[in-house]
């Protein structure tokens, strides 16, 4: 079987997720892919992306949340986070089988010194620390395994763009659980270079006389970009495939307290009721109607109050803060 070895220049999170899909459903060869995103938010294919991030922290820094194909929770990349992504034909199985995959991995790592291990189903860890996380996907015969390498991640980022209020989202989907996390340069007697880093993996996976060709086809970049632009840049992929839930939240602001619950399904608010101890010229029905089907990002919500006087039904409550209600 022709076996691919890549390592992708780009550090879009949309493309970069692309590749995977695209190599997985159009080419028959097997594949192993080194890659990194810039800071990004990479949520479980089941998962409700507003309940897995601080969206304070993420609309200020202009973080993209993006879903993938696999499950799992959700994860911070940043260019301190090295991904190593395998593609494989010939499944025999349906169960998932990750020490198969992470067990080239292991022994790149032990090969510096790292006590690794695959701790648990999915986890790699170094004195009980996790380093890496790893989820998979089938289609046919086919499986996506990839996993995180966290080599010089921003601990205080992944501490700060992860942290959400969980009581605010009531919902069946799978939930991010909290991990002591580590990165592997701090293990290290002698660090090297995120660069020197991933070209060590790659030698350490590349068997020894093997043609390394690292480049995908213009063909395969365009294919790719289409299907990022298409599917991993869009609302609907990234928050609107989250499953049903009902959200509700209690602020004080300058105009008193403001009170909101309402439903999600498909990425649009349903039903919608808003209380609180503001003074309001106008009944809240209408405001209500105004924000009722919407989709649940703050970017369609300012657009939708473009025109609103806010003032005439909560007032002393500017448009922003009210937004903020709603996450």
């Amino acid at each position: 079987m022709r076996v691919r070895y890549l390592h992708l220049e780009t550090t879009d999170p949309a493309v970069n997720l692309a590749t995977e899909e695209w190599l997985l459903r159009q080419d028959t060869a097997d594949v192993f892919m080194l890659w990194r995103n810039r800071p990004s938010i990479i949520i479980g294919r089941n998962q409700n992306a507003h309940a897995q991030i601080n969206a304070a922290f993420v609309a200020a820094q202009g973080i993209p949340v993006v879903r993938r194909l696999t499950g799992g929770g959700a994860v911070f990349h940043d260019l301190g986070n090295v991904n190593f992504t395998f593609i494989t034909t010939g499944r025999t199985t349906t169960a998932l089988d990750f020490k198969r995959f992470t067990d080239p991995i292991v022994a790149a790592l032990q090969k510096i010194g790292l006590p690794c291990r695959l701790d648990g189903r999915n986890d790699l860890t170094v004195h009980g620390r996790k380093i890496s996380g790893n989820a998979q996907f089938a289609l046919g015969n086919r499986v996506l395994h990839h996993g995180t390498l966290l080599y010089a991640a921003s601990m205080p980022d992944i501490a700060r763009a992860l942290v959400v209020n969980p009581v605010k989202y009531q919902d069946r989907a799978v939930k991010s659980v909290a991990a002591r996390v580590a990165n592997i340069r701090s293990f290290l007697q002698e660090p090297l270079s995120v660069e020197d880093f991933i070209q060590f993996i790659f030698t350490e996976i590349v068997p020894r006389g093997q043609s390394d060709d690292r480049r995908l086809t213009p063909v395969e970049q365009q294919g790719i970009q289409l299907l990022a632009d298409r599917k991993y840049r869009s609302y609907e992929w990234n928050f609107g495939r989250s499953p049903k839930y009902a959200f509700s939240k209690y602020i004080r602001t300058d105009g008193g307290v403001v009170e909101i619950h309402f439903d999600v399904a498909g990425g649009v608010i349903l039903a919608l009721k808003i209380f609180g101890e503001f003074f309001s010229k106008n009944e809240l029905v209408s405001l209500e109607n105004k924000v009722r089907g919407c989709c649940h990002s703050r970017e369609a919500l300012l657009k939708r109050l473009e025109d609103v006087n806010l003032d005439d039904y909560m007032l002393g409550v500017d448009t922003g803060t009210f937004v903020d209600c709603f996450f």
